[in-house]
């Protein structure tokens, strides 16, 4: 059914048509020159809830474990979405000679702003990230964000069968075991929410029950202390969010923000728990050390994410709190985004967004429908308030619209229109603006930088295939949902995309959209950045079977850009660290954390929550 003009976009996920499950895409797809785009363009840009770029047609496996030791075997081959064949748009390696020309000897196509050298690179097969998806069907943080509708195997598949909603569930023994499938309805959480290890010495034994620091070798640090996950229905649950202050580290999990203190991990406040489990958090918190958390209404199927609570990550004390209303006919909370920009928290519904302030919850303003039929459908926040919106969905003149909005009053300092048949699926960076752009009919993918007015400064010409870590997005754009990113004023840092072995990173200058340096990861694993501080670049090195992961530097400046280690995790632990499927990271003040965004809800083992590494 056509959509008529000037209305909103329909809400719903639709499947990807006539793509058959575990296939590239057809007409330009891997391996195969792009099929040329059509006249008159795309068409009406899909509502963001209807899916953006082609997704695996099944959820992501059970992760491996970590890189096993050599041997004389074969090499498996790449899984889904990999070129099989070496073709013309066959990305070079890290260090080796494309087996066969690359986009650069290929005729270009044109991008979203005229043409580009370096235009024309095939479209990814999973949403959000350029490049091929790692074997195993997917990123490793394939849930980072807002609660996803596919959930990888190695947590919960739910599948619905004449009406019936089923849990597939792993042996959570590293994917050996075969699925196994039963109602959603007959998996219960078990009464105790709380940590098996709280950190307090109670528990199964104290601070380090496991021993986890036992036979560690002199360089290597240690585990500082560690946390194992609350009880999670069998089906599975969310764990947003990861803030670390002064003070303490505080993880949500469930239907519980936990706080722990940074350096021995004792509890720094009581959990606090909330009626109905958590649907959405602020990624980032506020200059005083401030987030709000949002869970649902209920626990049916009607239940909305509507409930807004306000935390000091200090103290835990609970500020405000609020209901969001559902908006106009046809918007919805059934989820919603969060973001903070200064003292605004933003709340983003389907087609609007209502502003808070962050510290005293009082509403500021709201963004709806302006212009030509545009619906604002995404916000990122941070340094800047940064709005998507889908404009004229089921006319001849559908596109996106990108707008930075006054923090304060939601007035558009700006307003950016996107070409045609283009859509703008993540935000790398909201200082400066860097937008991911995706076109389906071309099946090409686009990276470009704004300047402070929301004209075009460049736009990405490189060869490399990148992976930066983002996870799914099939029921909105998930702006910020990558977590493999940095970048600072002049330079993107991205990670590229390694079948198996060492990647690299890759600096782009944000002037010229051109490579400036790359450097290759130090271990026979892949790297990613983490964050820029103080002139360097902090990257985190995947764990081996051999060894744990890394954090190392890499100046920004001057001509030397290789490695320094900061810190060596233990070879003991490894396959703990490389055990969470769905994960978040950050360095702060010489301590390395890694923690779990999503629980598997299985009963036969002990979830970590989250590890402390330091010297």
């Amino acid at each position: 059914m056509t959509q008529p003009p000037n209305q909103p976009p329909q809400g719903g996920f639709q499947a990807p048509q006539d793509q058959p499950p575990q296939q590239p895409p057809q007409g330009g797809g891997f391996g195969a020159p792009p099929t040329p785009p059509a006249q008159g363009g795309f068409g009406a840009p899909q509502d963001p809830r209807q899916g953006t770029a082609p997704s695996p047609a099944q959820p992501p496996q059970t992760p491996p474990p970590p890189q096993a030791p050599p041997s004389g075997s074969p090499q498996p081959q790449p899984g889904y979405g990999y070129p099989q064949q070496p073709g013309p748009y066959a990305q070079p390696g890290p260090y080796g000679a494309p087996a066969a020309p690359g986009p650069y000897e290929q005729p270009q196509q044109p991008g979203p702003y005229g043409q580009q050298p370096g235009y024309g690179y095939p479209q990814p097969q999973f949403p959000g990230a350029p490049g091929t998806p790692p074997p195993g069907g997917g990123s490793r943080n394939p849930f980072k964000g807002r609660p996803a509708v596919v959930i990888g195997a190695a947590v919960a598949a739910l599948l619905v069968v004449g009406g019936t909603v089923w849990a597939v569930t792993s042996g959570g023994d590293g994917g050996k075991k075969k699925p196994v499938a039963e109602k959603s309805g007959d998996s219960k959480a078990s009464a105790s929410d709380a940590p098996v290890n709280p950190g307090d010495g109670s528990g199964d034994g104290g601070k380090d029950p496991e021993n986890l620091n036992e036979g560690r070798k002199p360089g290597e640090a240690k585990v500082l202390w560690y946390k194992e996950a609350p009880d999670a229905p069998g089906s599975g649950a969310d764990a947003p969010g990861m803030w670390i202050t002064d003070k303490a580290a505080v993880k949500a999990a469930y239907k519980q923000v936990f706080a722990y203190n940074v350096g021995d991990g004792n509890p720094t406040w009581a959990p606090i728990t909330f009626p109905q489990k958590i649907c959405a958090v602020t990624p980032e918190k506020s200059a005083d050390d401030k987030v709000v958390v949002a869970y649902m209404s209920g626990s049916s199927d009607r239940a909305k994410c509507n409930q807004l609570q306000q935390i000091d990550l200090n103290t835990g004390k609970k500020g405000w709190s609020a209901k969001v209303s559902d908006g106009e006919l046809f918007d919805s909370t059934i989820t919603i985004e969060l973001s903070v920009t200064g003292k605004t928290l933003m709340v983003g519904r389907s087609q609007s967004g209502t502003a808070y302030d962050v510290d005293t919850g009082k509403k500021l303003f709201d963004k709806q429908k302006y212009g030509e039929a545009c619906f604002p459908t995404a916000f990122a926040g941070g340094a800047r308030l940064i709005s998507v919106a889908s404009c004229g969905a089921g006319g001849t003149n559908a596109h996106d619209e990108v707008q930075e909005l006054d923090p304060a009053t939601g007035k558009a300092k700006w307003t950016k229109k996107i070409p045609k048949g283009w859509t703008v699926e993540r935000t790398y960076s909201v200082d400066p603006v860097i937008l991911y752009s995706t076109n389906k009919d071309k099946k090409h993918w686009n990276i470009s930088t704004l300047n402070n007015d929301g004209s075009i400064r460049s736009q990405v010409d490189t060869k490399a295939s990148f992976d930066p870590k983002c996870g799914f997005a099939i029921l909105d754009r998930d702006l910020q949902g990558c977590q493999g990113v940095a970048s600072d004023a002049g330079t993107l840092y991205l990670p590229t995309e390694a079948s198996s072995g060492p990647n690299e990173i890759v600096a782009i200058n944000l002037s010229t959209g051109k490579e400036k340096w790359r450097v290759k990861s130090p271990a026979d694993t892949s790297m990613m950045p983490i964050k820029v501080e103080n002139g360097r670049l902090i990257a985190y090195v995947e764990p081996s079977y051999d060894a744990g992961g890394q954090v190392v530097s890499v100046p920004t400046s001057g001509s030397s850009h290789t490695t320094t280690k900061l810190l060596q995790n233990p070879q003991g632990t490894a396959q703990i660290e490389d055990g969470f499927f769905s994960r978040d990271v950050d360095w702060v003040d010489g301590r390395f954390y890694i923690s779990t965004t999503r629980l598997s809800g299985n009963d036969q083992t002990k979830e970590k929550l989250m590890l402390a590494f330091g010297k």
